[in-house]
């Protein structure tokens, strides 16, 4: 992580009660979802890559206050909640960044193993209490596949909070989905909000 200069005192949301805001959007993910069917990969894992790193190719979502000073990380892990196939356990697990890998499918299962692990309680869950979560390089990403939502509201631990919160839910029979993200309008503006969706569609359409 780096220190920027930003100058946060004049910052029109500083002081706003939550500078917390979210927008939730359609994207088309056939390309995708039929290639993970046809080569028996994790839908909800090739979801994840494509989100994580369509947010993490943006900058403004990586920024931080930490110390009164305004940090920005070189890349996001992903904090995400997993179940077990009876849906009576719910685990958080960390994810490292796909761009540390050298290929996606690589990456695919890597978190398919670490995911069954922390299952099986080989690998140890995510355990870092929520008000910690603004000082390390994480964003929470969160999966609704039972629900075709239109939009989502979300939980706020603080009115300062800063790190992003990435929600999908499930594919229709047009193969939409909704994915909706939760910000801070102290870093992030309804620009870094386009880009988030078009790098979205650009994954969904060709991370494969």
């Amino acid at each position: 992580m780096k220190e920027i200069e930003f100058d946060l005192e004049n910052n029109p949301f500083i002081n706003f009660l939550s500078s917390r805001y979210a927008m939730s959007a359609r994207v088309n993910v056939e390309d995708m979802w039929n290639y993970s069917k046809e080569n028996n990969l994790s839908f909800f894992i090739m979801s994840l890559g494509a989100l994580m790193n369509s947010l993490n190719a943006i900058p403004e979502m990586r920024r931080r206050i930490i110390d009164d000073k305004v940090i920005e990380f070189s890349s996001l892990d992903v904090v995400c909640p997993i179940m077990n196939k009876e849906q009576t356990v719910f685990k958080e697990v960390r994810v490292e960044d796909p761009q540390r890998f050298n290929h996606i499918l690589k990456w695919h299962d890597y978190v398919e193993d670490h995911l069954l692990n922390v299952m099986e309680g080989v690998d140890e869950a995510f355990t870092i209490d929520t008000m910690e979560r603004d000082k390390i390089n994480i964003a929470n990403y969160s999966c609704i596949p039972w629900i075709d939502f239109d939009s989502i509201t979300n939980a706020v631990a603080s009115g300062n909070a800063i790190q992003p919160l990435v929600t999908w839910g499930k594919v229709n029979e047009d193969y939409e989905m909704t994915v909706s993200i939760t910000v801070s309008h102290i870093f992030v503006n309804g620009l870094e909000l386009a880009k988030f969706y078009k790098n979205a569609q650009k994954n969904f359409n060709t991370l494969i």
